[in-house]
């Protein structure tokens, strides 16, 4: 997939979010987008997919099926967890026999059973976004594109996500990621892109063609506020925060 000379906003007259942005993604590949909130990740996922369309630009050679979990999966919705990921799968092209094995098999993997015949509306967020990620995955995607995956999610869950990654890419698939959190960024082959300014940046292109740095800063926890917002005031990215155990 590659993602041509992209310009998106929202609104006409509102300012660009994303401007002339180029990034290609291989078959097997992984991206992870790494940037402060409010940086423009989510829009490019939301490009990548075909949620927004690019204002100019394009976005060429997008495989199918996507798996596509946003940061903050829509459970408001009159659906046990059952009926949803099986009608996912009957969605994306599976008879209903294969649907309910699949649904009840990605169930079993993300430790879902319990919550089958339960409404997505009564989830706690924590379990909502692991009914959003087995729901991009009870098809095998070709794209799989997670947005801020690690949000809310369980220890064992999140142990799992690599896993998952790695799988997908080993089938022949993409995978395109988000992650503020930083708990993703070694992934093994992934290749990182920072979003900032409107603009994405190969990681060792930021540095040599925009004589930019990437610096990392360890601080105590009480202090971690107060210095993002000392690196901000400063004109410098925050491109990830993480928490080190003691």
């Amino acid at each position: 997939m590659r993602i041509e000379g992209v310009w998106l906003r929202y609104g006409r007259r509102a300012p660009w979010v994303l401007r002339e942005v180029d990034l290609a993604l291989t078959d097997g590949g992984i991206a992870v987008l790494l940037g402060h909130n409010g940086a423009g990740k989510s829009t490019l996922l939301h490009a990548a997919v075909g949620t927004l369309l690019p204002a100019r630009g394009r976005v060429v050679d997008r495989p199918t099926p996507i798996g596509w979990v946003p940061e903050r999966f829509p459970a408001d919705q009159p659906f046990t967890v059952s009926d949803y990921l099986t009608a996912m799968g009957r969605v994306r092209g599976l008879a209903a026999p294969a649907a309910e094995r699949a649904a009840t098999g990605w169930a079993e993997r993300l430790h879902l059973i319990e919550y089958l015949r339960v409404r997505l509306s009564d989830l706690s967020k924590g379990t909502a976004q692991k009914v959003g990620l087995a729901q991009a995955l009870v098809v095998p995607p070709r794209l799989l594109v997670l947005d801020e995956p690690t949000e809310g999610l369980d220890a064992v869950t999140l142990a799992e996500l690599p896993v998952i990654v790695a799988e997908v890419t080993a089938s022949g698939g993409s995978v395109l990621i988000s992650d503020h959190s930083g708990k993703l960024v070694d992934l093994p082959g992934a290749r990182h892109w920072i979003v900032a300014e409107g603009r994405v940046w190969a990681e060792h292109e930021a540095t040599a063609e925009e004589g930019r740095w990437v610096i990392e800063v360890a601080v105590p926890a009480s202090r971690a506020e107060a210095t993002i917002a000392q690196l901000r005031a400063a004109g410098n990215d925050v491109l990830r925060v993480r928490e080190e155990a003691p």
